[in-house]
């Protein structure tokens, strides 16, 4: 369900875009997140990618060329451990399979950050890979998983190998953690807007 989950996000996004501020997007790798905002809104918002790796930035700074260009885009080098988010009036960010690869130890700063630059009537939207609330129930969802990786044509040793090679560093919360962060945050609704086994997306509304 990943173009699902794509689909689903941008529609959530897109109702709490508000002229002349920002979309701010942390851990923008491509950009995938950041493009059907940009063809929706355009010149009328302004917006800011977050990402570390150099290869990605090169990436998502090649596909947004005319926007960076034309001012109402920068993708800027950022490492969300230990650099501030970058202060923007932002009516929406976004977390896209970021935050599971943060150590669990910086998440709930980096959800403030996003907090105190939104304005008010802004969201944020965070996608995650979750862990059940229960072992049993958590162990069935992931070899649900496994089996459907393998109807796609992964073998055994190829999920395997993407298994180990996320050990330690995809590092996923409970839903529930999730919500708690945001609502420790202050958030004034929280909901979890859909989920597909092991992932989830949620929003928080300033």
């Amino acid at each position: 369900q990943y173009e699902t989950m794509r689909s689903v996000v941008f529609e959530m996004a897109t109702r709490f875009v508000q002229k002349n501020t920002y979309i701010v997007d942390l851990g923008t790798s491509r950009g995938d997140a950041l493009a059907p905002l940009w063809r929706s809104h355009g010149a009328t918002a302004n917006y800011l990618g977050v990402e570390v790796s150099p290869p990605m930035i090169k990436a998502a700074r090649e596909r947004f060329s005319g926007a960076i260009d034309a001012g109402f885009m920068e993708i800027a080098e950022l490492d969300l451990r230990n650099e501030p988010i970058p202060a923007r009036p932002a009516s929406v960010v976004q977390a896209v399979l970021c935050l599971c690869f943060v150590p669990v130890e910086y998440r709930q700063r980096i959800i403030r950050q996003a907090y105190e630059m939104l304005i008010d009537g802004g969201a944020i939207v965070i996608v995650e890979k979750v862990l059940g609330d229960g072992s049993n129930v958590h162990d069935i969802m992931a070899e649900i998983y496994r089996e459907k990786k393998r109807r796609s044509g992964y073998d055994d040793e190829q999920i395997e190998r993407k298994r180990l090679a996320l050990e330690g560093v995809l590092v996923p919360d409970a839903a529930s953690t999730i919500t708690n962060r945001l609502r420790d945050c202050n958030f004034r609704e929280v909901e979890c807007f859909w989920r597909w086994l092991n992932f989830a997306a949620f929003i928080g509304i300033k």
